[in-house]
């Protein structure tokens, strides 16, 4: 499984900026797909998830400024960001999760810079 994450770059604060992942296996197999982002010197940390049944899930920072959706037929998943604010700023990786009976898989991208000036 392999997951190419696009769409990072620089924006002022206020601005805007859609991520894209695209996946290439089937959406279908995978139980939750999300978006996660690593600031300079700070954790990984979740920023939205979306299951197979379109139910989804945001940090409370992100929550009414962020929006991530997924298109089975592109075998992408995408994540709206609106209203960036310079702690935005960090490496946004996405992430697909497969439960099997016996045990999770977690499948990561590489990540793409998202800067976000004052």
């Amino acid at each position: 499984v392999q997951l190419q994450a696009s769409g990072g770059g620089l924006v002022q604060a206020g601005g805007s900026l859609r991520l894209s992942c695209q996946v290439s296996d089937s959406l279908s197999m995978f139980n939750v797909m999300g978006w996660y982002r690593q600031a300079p010197g700070k954790e990984r940390e979740l920023v939205a998830t979306i299951t197979r049944s379109d139910a989804t899930n945001y940090a409370d920072s992100v929550k009414g400024r962020f929006t991530i959706s997924r298109d089975p037929s592109k075998k992408t998943v995408d994540l709206q960001m609106n209203s960036l604010r310079p702690d935005d700023t960090a490496v946004y990786y996405c992430k697909a999760r497969r439960a099997l009976v016996s045990q999770i898989l977690e499948f990561w991208g590489q990540g793409t810079l998202v800067t976000v000036s004052s």
